[in-house]
């Protein structure tokens, strides 16, 4: 997609508070845009989001709003029902365009937040209005999370030997950035958008060694079988009928064996393969940039 600048227009935005909302609030305000942020009690207010937007009349409505956890209700109320209701709001109001930021991960949906996302993505694409749907591979945050470990000389975890998935991680501001180019871009308009961070593909032990270098100790890895996940999620899922506890544990379980056996990349619809070179690549921060500015702060 090429980079097109988009005339002044009036932005709404969902999910400003969040790692990538805050990224897009700021971007927006760098290229000198108002932005008018949403805040999460009006969009669970009915009443209170159709006065919002007759009083901001935006043009284009970006939502950056997601489940925290993931688990079934969360997912059905934020990626689907939340999501529906602003796009119903913003069609009342004349919305010119619905920019959605979803994630690489529906294309192989067997989660409950990967259903409900895909649910809201169909309602959007079927509704008559403008759209853009972006789907990023991995966040930096998410490949954040054993940098104190490494730093304080423990072992890097890794599934597996470490080599069963990879991803094109992509930083928040790149893709800030690429989510501000998509408005009223002709060449965004009507699409649906997978975007990661440059190359190559990176694997689980690679980001691993790649922390210890910087960080200067030996590589140490700690390996995790993905099958521990699927015991948890058996013995759950017993009690997933009788209680709503149980079924948000059996659902964190999947979770944490798909992010341990999926690769975030595009999925080659010829092979059913990820593709790391069919998985586009945007920005100019490195998973290395991030780690050496987090080393310097742990």
């Amino acid at each position: 997609m090429t980079p097109h600048p988009a005339p002044p227009c009036r932005i709404l935005l969902a999910g400003g508070s969040g790692t990538i909302g805050s990224a897009v609030v700021r971007q927006l305000e760098a290229e000198g845009r108002a932005v008018f942020a949403l805040t999460r009690a009006a969009l669970a207010d009915a009443r209170a989001l159709a006065q919002v937007m007759a009083e901001v009349r935006p043009e284009v409505v970006i939502s950056c709003i997601a489940s925290r956890s993931g688990a079934p209700k969360d997912a059905d109320a934020i990626d689907y029902a939340a999501n529906a209701a602003l796009l119903a709001a913003a069609q009342a109001v004349g919305a010119r365009q619905f920019i959605l930021l979803s994630a690489i991960c529906v294309q192989k949906p067997l989660l409950a937040f990967q259903h409900a996302k895909l649910k809201f993505e169909a309602e959007l694409t079927a509704s008559g209005i403008g759209y853009t749907i972006i789907r990023p591979t991995a966040f930096f945050k998410s490949l954040s999370g054993q940098v104190k470990r490494v730093k304080a000389g423990k072992p890097f975890l890794i599934f597996g030997d470490g080599n069963l998935t990879r991803c094109k991680p992509i930083s928040d501001g790149d893709l800030a950035r690429f989510i501000t180019g998509c408005i009223a871009n002709p060449e965004a308009l009507g699409r649906i958008l997978p975007v990661g961070g440059p190359g190559p593909a990176i694997s689980l032990r690679e980001q691993g060694e790649l922390l210890f270098a910087l960080a200067g100790k030996p590589p140490q890895f700690k390996s995790i079988s993905p099958k521990l996940f699927t015991h948890a999620e058996r013995v759950l899922g017993l009690g997933a009928g009788l209680s709503d506890w149980f079924a948000e544990k059996a659902e964190y379980a999947r979770i944490a064996r798909y992010y341990a056996t999926e690769s975030m990349l595009v999925m080659d619809p010829a092979t059913g393969e990820y593709s790391a070179d069919l998985t586009p690549e945007f920005g100019s921060e490195t998973l290395r940039d991030h780690y050496v500015r987090l080393l310097a702060e742990a």
